[in-house]
């Protein structure tokens, strides 16, 4: 008895390391895979060779370790001469002093350790939601499967814009061309094929019955078997000389990289000369050194970096799980800034369900449900019949067992209404093979595929009517073929897409034999025109109300399509890009324009129709010399050189290739208009709260300095000890600057223009907030000092090291909104830094008045008056700011 090839449970008996596959024949590979291309693999059979073979990915540069990241927290050259000043002053008698510093330090390095953990993490996950899928046959069902879990043995189903998931050998090649300058250099497409090559030793570039993970396919379909993943791919075995870190900074993390190492010698030239100042009034040398080391480890904001990537990480989650896919994190950050948002119609902002509603058969409208198959498929000299027989057998829309239609919408619009008419296109293809194609591609317009008939050879050719009608010489009539009349036909067509239909013609030509060779221009030429079909796509119920959101926030929406132009049009001005008197802008009125007369078209125009790739980056260049920060979506292969050239290249993840996906910074999952505004949204909120970090961060800093370098000069002692600071430090720029990470988004957030690309996160009077409100908090910590200077040290020291923590407080509960009050805003509304002001407030609580934690810090219980006075002068820093929010809103008439 002979095992199924699926059903064996021994290993392959051949790897990718010791077969030569470009030299086996079809049969040969099947047998030595165990495996039949048009069944593929079962599921226990594939999960199986996963768990031999593993997962086909290629490890990337090692990761650091654990270990790694927490020893990292301690290797900043401040912190060691902190620890180093901390020993030597255990050594000198001050011991509880040392260890109580060397205790803060090392919780320091663990809530460090913590942020650059959770960034890693964050930016793994990330990592994996952008996992692109490839289409499977497994037991006789085609399945999309994520890359990860492809397994030799698999039967890979290829098409134009595909990134090659593994190392093929291929078993059907229509026309199919793949770039693998990624592998050999070569830029120019190679055109595959199917039959085996006699010679061992070709190179890589000639070996054209392969196709190789990590390349891509350009034009045409395919079929192929896998023989290698990971690591045992070609692209694998060269991939120690590919690795390189992939730790891409954006521009906000290379600016505030900047503006930290320029901070870091301003705080270490202050705490010279506080080291000094405090030295001569006759301070203890090691206590100033101490202090001096302590403020600079406090006031430089190591957590900067770390922060700013979790909020980016986050956000780039939170935006997945809202059908956002961030593919290059500084997308994020940047989002906030775009002017423009150049959408496709198609599935964009339409709803991408289409469905024929009107076809148009040798000058009569028709019906789906009104036509019915002849007893005959014989008659071809009936253009109805044939007609339909174009619409079924030039399609790729492919039915599944559980009764859905796999395809592009607009195919499976088209085999929809042929099944309705009764052409069951399984039982054409059997009587009417498909021998030759020629696929769609978005300069043409147009796809051709021949069959064999029982009687002759016939092509049929659908593409947009402008495209198509040229290429006919006449149409198929009831009596007939007939002359052509172009101008009318195209009148008509124009009316069908004037009514919102998107309208596709369809021809076809009789062959004595098919021609030698299969190209455009031999196939596509004296074609017998048959009839229009026009399909609905009605636009999405959220797109009127995103486009709107659009144009409140600033953003101006523009349609660029290859549709029609009426189409276009009728579609625009439902969804209110424009109004029905509005010009639409087609690509034949484009061509020859210079860059001058384009940059003055793209300021009025609102609606492109019959576009082409090249048309699309011409006018997004134009745009961009305007000064305009361009988003632009693209599904296609052509459309990712316009993709790369926008400042967010959008794929779409449902329709899109793997080709627009790869040159985009963030992929729609849903499709959909209306993501694309609520990423921008998303993106305004990330942005918004990291310079909310950035202002309570930079600020509670300021406060310290303005504290401790200020009193020296006033003639008062130094108002607090290193541990308080550090602890200071530990407390305040930990839990509640991170809790500012999950604040909700300002209440005008749509209503307010897009950020300058290159605005300084310190735009907007920041730098001037740092300073006045660090300035008020120091004011208001020397004149708790004065006040209570009379009482003993251990006190004065408690009651300012209290009202400067908790002036923190204040400050980060006030600047939660950037104009709505505290009240305004809901004291609820962020619970987790409602959460972190309540622990903080009780940590700080304890260094008072748990009895341990006194001489550690140096504290004493303070008496009830004591307390309330510090309470009452911490809200000053909340007042004052809630104050400015208050000139602000009536200055600038803020609601």
């Amino acid at each position: 008895m002979t095992n199924t090839p699926n059903n064996r449970a021994e290993t392959p008996r051949a790897s990718p390391s010791d077969t030569v596959w470009h030299t086996l024949s079809i049969p040969d590979i099947s047998q030595r895979l165990e495996v039949d291309p048009y069944t593929g693999l079962n599921a226990g059979e594939a999960r199986r060779r996963l768990q031999q073979h593993g997962q086909n990915t290629i490890p990337e540069h090692r990761q650091r370790s654990l270990a790694r990241i927490f020893v990292d927290q301690f290797t900043d050259f401040m912190i060691l001469v902190l620890i180093g000043a901390a020993i030597v002053s255990g050594m000198l008698g001050e011991r509880l002093d040392a260890l109580a510093i060397v205790i803060i330090v090392v919780l320091n390095g663990i809530i460090g350790f913590v942020q650059e953990y959770r960034a890693d993490r964050a930016m793994q996950a990330i990592k994996k939601l952008a996992t692109p899928t490839t289409r499977i046959r497994r037991e006789q069902q085609i399945a999309s499967l994520s890359t990860l879990d492809v397994v030799p043995g698999d039967i890979v189903l290829l098409e134009a814009g595909d990134l090659i998931p593994a190392d093929l050998r291929l078993v059907e090649a229509i026309q199919l061309k793949a770039d693998e300058s990624a592998l050999t250099g070569e830029s120019v497409a190679v055109d595959k094929q199917t039959d085996p090559l006699d010679d061992p030793k070709l190179p890589l570039g000639d070996r054209r019955n392969m196709a190789y993970k990590g390349t891509l396919l350009t034009y045409g379909r395919g079929t192929g078997i896998v023989i290698g993943t990971g690591q045992k791919t070609e692209l694998g075995q060269i991939a120690s000389l590919l690795h390189k870190d992939e730790d891409i900074k954006t521009p906000l993390q290379q600016r505030l990289a900047v503006f930290g190492r320029r901070l870091a010698l301003a705080v270490l030239a202050i705490c010279i000369v506080l080291f000094a100042v405090g030295v001569w009034r006759g301070e203890p040398p090691v206590l100033m050194f101490l202090t001096a080391v302590s403020l600079a480890v406090a006031a430089i904001p190591e957590a900067l970096p770390a922060v700013v990537t979790i909020s980016l990480a986050l956000g780039a989650r939170k935006m997945a799980r809202k059908q956002a896919l961030i593919r290059r994190l500084p997308a994020v950050e940047t989002l906030g800034s775009v002017t423009y948002i150049c959408s496709d119609k198609t599935g964009t902002l339409t709803q991408n369900s289409m469905r024929v509603e009107q076809m148009s058969v040798a000058g009569n409208v028709l019906r789906p449900s009104a036509c019915r198959q002849p007893d005959s498929d014989a008659d071809l000299h009936n253009p109805i019949h044939l007609f339909f027989l174009g619409l079924a057998l030039n399609n790729d829309a492919k039915a599944q067992t559980e009764g859905q239609t796999l395809g592009d919408p607009t195919e499976v619009a088209l085999y929809l209404a042929a099944v309705e008419a009764g052409y069951d296109k399984g039982t054409l293809e059997t009587t009417n093979p498909r021998i030759e194609e020629i696929p769609f591609d978005s300069d043409r317009q147009c796809m051709t595929t021949m069959h064999r008939m029982p009687k002759g050879t016939i092509s049929f050719t659908k593409g947009s009517p402008e495209k198509l009608l040229p290429l006919c010489q006449s149409m198929l009539t009831q009596t007939g073929p007939v002359s052509l009349d172009i101008d009318s036909l195209l009148e008509q067509a124009e009316q069908m897409a004037n009514e919102g239909l998107r309208v596709l013609a369809v021809a076809y030509r009789q062959w004595d034999q098919a021609p030698t060779e299969m190209t455009s221009s031999t196939v596509e030429r004296e074609l017998t025109f048959l009839g229009f079909a026009g399909m609905m796509d009605p636009p999405r119920k959220e797109a009127a109300k995103a486009v709107a959101l659009c144009q409140s926030a600033g953003i101006t929406p523009v349609m660029i399509t290859g549709d029609h132009p009426g189409t276009a049009k009728a579609i625009a001005s439902r969804v209110g890009i424009i109004n029905k008197d509005t010009k639409v802008l087609t690509g034949q009125e484009l061509e020859h324009r210079s860059p001058e007369e384009l940059a003055q078209l793209v300021e009025h125009t609102r609606v492109y129709a019959r576009i082409t790739p090249t048309q699309k980056i011409a006018i997004v260049k134009a745009l961009q010399n305007r000064g305009e920060f361009v988003a632009m979506t693209g599904d296609g292969v052509n459309d990712a050189p316009a993709l790369n050239q926008a400042n967010i290249g959008i794929a779409m993840g449902q329709t899109g290739t793997d080709v627009a996906r790869e040159a985009s910074d963030m992929i729609l999952l849903d499709d959909n208009f209306a993501t694309i505004v609520t990423a921008v949204r998303d993106g305004r909120r990330i942005y918004d709260n990291i310079r909310k970090f950035v202002k309570y961060t930079m600020t509670s800093n300021s406060g310290e300095i303005w504290t401790i370098f200020l009193a020296p000069l006033f003639g008062l002692p130094i108002p607090l000890l290193p541990i308080q600071i550090l602890w200071i430090n530990l407390v305040t720029d930990g839990l509640p600057g991170l809790a500012l990470a999950m604040e909700p988004e300002e209440r005008n957030i749509m209503q307010r223009p897009p950020r300058p690309p290159n605005e300084s996160i310190f735009a907007g009077g920041l730098w001037q907030h740092i300073l006045w409100v660090g300035l008020l908090m120091g004011g208001v910590s020397l004149a708790t000092e004065m006040w209570a200077y009379e009482t003993n040290l251990a006190q004065w020291q408690t009651m300012v090291f209290t009202v400067l923590t908790l002036s923190q407080m204040g400050h980060v509960l006030a600047i939660r909104a950037e104009q709505d009050s505290f009240l305004q805003r809901g004291p609820l509304s962020n619970q987790w830094l409602l959460g972190a002001v309540v622990l903080t407030f009780a940590l700080q609580m304890a260094t008072i008045y748990v009895p341990f934690f006194n001489p550690i810090f140096h504290t004493m219980p303070l008496t009830l008056n004591q307390l309330g006075l510090c309470l009452i002068l911490s809200t000053i820093v909340f007042f004052a700011v809630e104050f400015e929010k208050w000139v602000r809103r009536i200055l600038f008439s803020f609601p």
